[in-house]
């Protein structure tokens, strides 16, 4: 079997990038040829292959007039995206293309050119692209949002994408030109990571028999030093860790502010727009710490030890890496009531509920939270299998070759 991975980033940017990176690495393992098609950029990583030859150009959105003219074009599948990806399937004639994020900056143009020479198509699924303009169903006024759910597009309505007329008007057309009905045509099989977003694209009317729910599997170097660290486990501490995005849907706002109401002590991993402004919220509070971006060997002693990770999201979540990463190092998480969160947490077994977006619930349990009540060693084994490469290579290999 021949797979083409297909990714408009070919470096580590966020988390669609680590899960297609960590296919790439499993497919290898198991013996399948595998290679990758993205944009052209100064960061991305050389392949062996010379697959950065079929690149398609760059596409700048904030740029110049002419570099904004070139990304709009390429949004709507034209200009040398198709040349380039054409010329790449007559080179490698693999037997599946498997799409992740691909909108915008690459377009799904590549899953209706793959599908018309008659290559099995597969799309993961890494946000809600598909069914809401903006990506992530939450308006410019932080609310969340499903009203294109049902297949009105209300994204210029509201002014979704950052509060700008044109950009929404851009993603309004964008969303008319492919459609779901085109999108679900040129597709053989989707990917959902979560029972949410597998739901929320039945609601869509994606058909049922393309949809399959696959969990994601931990970051190979999360997983290798998870085993590392498997006989030094070192003691709970007295902390509660968030690791992620530092941004407004993410609701580290309202964590912020539960752990000053509780009084627990509280570590913060990661970056983004929001830092400034969470670091401003934070000032008189010494129990709460701002860590930075951490490499996996910072992280994952920081996830074993933690009396337990916070996800507080406001915004309809996926499958989290972090929350199935917390998971893995057998520790409980406290997760917000909304998208693909409630699925993996049992409460009482592995950790707790609350309501998103409501400070008074989640202080109280950060307020109350007894580490002693989980069986940390359980919540690490079922998780570890649960989330393993394996398993997730047997599912994906059966909708590879159904």
């Amino acid at each position: 079997m021949k797979v083409l991975l297909v990714n408009k980033f070919f470096f580590l940017r966020g988390g669609p990038e680590v899960v297609m990176f960590g296919l790439m690495e499993a497919l290898r393992d198991a013996g399948i040829e595998v290679r990758v098609f993205a944009m052209s950029h100064p960061d991305n990583i050389i392949v062996e292959t010379g697959d950065n030859d079929f690149f398609p150009s760059r596409v700048d959105f904030t740029g110049s007039f002419a570099d904004k003219a070139k990304a709009l074009r390429r949004v709507f599948g034209h200009g040398d995206v198709v040349s380039c990806f054409k010329r790449m399937l007559a080179d490698y004639k693999p037997d599946v293309v498997h799409l992740h994020n691909i909108h915008s900056q690459l377009s799904p143009v590549i899953g209706e050119l793959a599908h018309k020479a008659g290559i099995r198509v597969v799309w993961t699924l890494h946000d809600l692209k598909l069914l809401c303009p903006a990506y992530v169903a939450r308006r410019p006024d932080g609310r969340v949002c499903d009203e294109c759910i049902a297949g009105k597009i209300h994204v210029l309505r509201h002014r979704c994408m950052k509060g700008s007329f044109l950009q929404s008007l851009i993603a309004n057309m964008e969303a008319r030109k492919w459609s779901r009905s085109r999108l679900a045509c040129n597709t053989d099989a989707f990917i959902a990571p979560s029972a949410f977003m597998g739901e929320m694209m039945r609601r869509g009317g994606f058909p049922e028999d393309k949809l399959h729910v696959l969990t994601n599997f931990v970051d190979p170097s999360k997983l290798q030093e998870l085993n590392r660290l498997a006989n030094h486990t070192p003691a709970v501490g007295d902390f509660f860790l968030y690791a992620g995005r530092l941004s407004s849907e993410k609701g580290v706002v309202t964590l912020i502010r539960a752990a000053k109401a509780s009084g627990v002590k509280l570590k913060i991993a990661g970056d983004g727009p929001a830092c400034r402004e969470l670091k401003a919220l934070a000032a008189n509070s010494p129990n709460i710490e701002f860590l930075g971006m951490l490499t996996p060997e910072r992280l994952v002693p920081l996830q074993l030890e933690a009396r337990a990770s916070v996800l507080p999201s406001e915004c309809y979540e996926n499958n989290p890496l972090s929350l199935i990463e917390s998971l893995c190092a057998g520790t409980p998480v406290v997760g917000a009531n909304i998208g693909g969160i409630p699925e993996l947490i049992t409460p009482g077994v592995n950790g707790q509920i609350f309501e998103s977006g409501n400070v008074e619930a989640l202080a109280g349990i950060l307020r109350c939270f007894r580490d002693s009540e989980y069986d940390r060693a359980s919540i690490s084994r079922e998780a570890m299998h649960r989330y393993s490469r394996g398993v997730h290579m047997q599912q994906l290999l059966k909708i590879y070759k159904p």
